[in-house]
C-alpha cells in the first residue's frame, strides 16, 4: 500500500514537472503574439488554462506550487521583479477564487475559467495601487474595467480548452 501511494506521488510530481514546462513555453509563446487589441498588459492567458486543469486533476497543493514556480521562472526567465510582483498578486487572487469555485460540484470549469482571468486582473490592478502610487486610482479602474470585460473573453477561452483536455483524460493517473 505505501509502495503504491509512494507510486502515485512520484506520477504527480513527474506530471507537476510537465504541466510546468508546458506553462513557461505558452508563456514565453503569448509573449511573441502581438497585442490583438491596444490596451497594454492583455494576454491570453493560455498558461492559465493549464493551471486550471492542474487544479482539477492533481488538487489545490500541487496547484499552488505550480502557480508559484511558473511566476518565479517566468520573471526569472522572460521578466523583471515588477513583472513577478504583478504576477504573483494576479496569480494567488486568481488560483483562491478558482479553488473555491472549483469546490461547487454543478459549476461549469468555464464559469470557473472566467471568474480565474477576472481575479487575475483584479490582484494585479491592486498590485498596480500598492506598487505605483503615482497613478490615480480611478485610472486604474478605467484599466481594470478593460481587462476585465477581455479577461471574460479570454477565461472563457482557457476554460474550454481545460474542459475539453480534462474530458479526454477521465482516467488518468494521480487524477483525483
Amino acid at each position: 500500500m505505501k509502495q503504491r501511494k509512494k507510486g502515485r506521488t512520484a506520477e504527480r510530481v513527474a506530471l507537476s514537472g510537465l504541466l510546468l514546462a508546458i506553462m513557461l513555453i505558452l508563456g514565453y509563446v503569448e509573449s511573441l503574439i502581438p497585442p490583438f487589441v491596444p490596451v497594454p498588459g492583455i494576454k491570453l492567458g493560455l498558461s492559465n488554462g493549464v493551471l486550471l486543469f492542474a487544479l482539477y486533476l492533481l488538487g489545490v497543493p500541487f496547484t499552488a506550487v505550480l502557480m508559484v514556480l511558473k511566476v518565479l521562472l517566468s520573471a526569472l526567465l522572460f521578466g523583471n521583479i515588477n513583472s513577478m510582483m504583478f504576477a504573483l498578486a494576479g496569480g494567488v487572487l486568481s488560483l483562491a477564487v478558482m479553488i473555491a469555485l472549483s469546490r461547487m460540484k454543478d459549476l461549469d470549469v468555464i464559469v470557473v475559467s472566467m471568474a480565474g482571468a477576472v481575479f487575475h486582473n483584479v490582484g494585479q490592478v491592486l498590485a498596480a495601487l500598492v506598487l505605483m502610487p503615482e497613478v490615480k486610482p480611478e485610472n486604474l479602474l478605467i484599466y481594470l474595467a478593460a481587462l476585465m470585460g477581455v479577461g471574460l473573453l479570454t477565461g472563457a477561452l482557457t476554460g474550454v480548452l481545460a474542459r475539453e483536455v480534462l474530458r479526454r483524460l477521465r482516467r488518468f493517473p494521480g487524477q483525483k
